[in-house]
């Protein structure tokens, strides 16, 4: 393992983590890392029957792993959520904000129909709602017990999309595809990550973004240079810190990337 992750298989022992978007592609194989780790994953997901089925085939495997139904952009299930760590654990050690969406076409290895001027209102707003208002709001809402642990840890699941200096070079590996829904929703997660971790500074809780790499799923096509397993690698390092490790940074594994 790379110099900022835990070093032992049971290095999470007693760790609580939530895993948005927990019970497919990425989330689903963050949710299965962590779990190996040690960690108590709660696999968090719109889809009660999928969340449920995660966390069974993972206390199959003898892990610890509970469900919670969690459509991250209703109040109502951010509740639940919070009511429901409260009542099992108390607190909350790792926040991972991964659930997502694309919709500016069909994925992303595909041009968006419309240029930036001519996207439709609703992708863009309901590419906002999903990517950055609800881990927002998530954030705020799970925080009270994040500050319950000794070494919080929150990993919002950005993206290389996000980084305004590579949307702007045109030797960048992204420059071509210019999906306005989720290129700003990702720069605006980008933002609150600084803000949350120049907020949080001072506490035991390191915030930081990442760019998990372009990965073989629904969302990333079959084009995508990364299988799932390593494509969950950046958010399990960054949610496995050590004491000393970054924070108010954006990564992809050791590289810093530029906002």
């Amino acid at each position: 393992m790379n110099n900022h992750s835990t070093t032992s298989s049971h290095a999470l022992t007693g760790k609580v983590a939530l895993v948005t978007g927990g019970a497919r592609g990425i989330g689903a194989e963050v949710c299965s890392q962590l779990a190996a780790l040690g960690a108590h994953v709660v696999v968090a997901a719109r889809d009660k029957t999928k969340a449920e089925s995660m966390a069974a085939a993972l206390r199959q495997a003898g892990l610890l792993a509970s469900a919670v139904q969690f459509d991250v952009t209703r109040e109502e299930d951010r509740q639940a959520a919070l009511e429901s760590l409260e009542k099992a654990h108390g607190k909350l050690d790792i926040l991972i904000n991964n659930a997502g969406i694309w919709l500016d076409s069909a994925n992303a290895a595909t041009p968006p129909d419309r240029a930036p001027s001519e996207a439709p209102p609703s992708v863009v707003r309901e590419t906002f709602e999903a990517n950055f208002f609800a881990s927002i709001f998530v954030t705020q809402t799970l925080l009270p017990l994040l500050r319950r642990s000794d070494a919080g840890r929150i990993v919002n699941v950005s993206s290389i999309r996000g980084s305004l200096a590579h949307l702007s070079n045109p030797k960048s590996p992204v420059y071509p595809i210019k999906a306005l829904g989720y290129d700003t929703s990702k720069a605006a997660l980008n933002a609150f990550t600084i803000l949350l971790a120049e907020e949080l500074r001072g506490t035991r809780i390191k915030v930081n973004a990442i760019h998990p790499g372009w990965v073989r799923t629904t969302m990333g096509s079959e084009q995508a240079d990364l299988d799932i397993a390593d494509g969950a690698r950046t958010t399990v390092q960054y949610a496995t810190l050590g004491e000393n490790g970054p924070k108010g940074g954006f990564f992809y594994l050791d590289v810093s990337l530029p906002w």
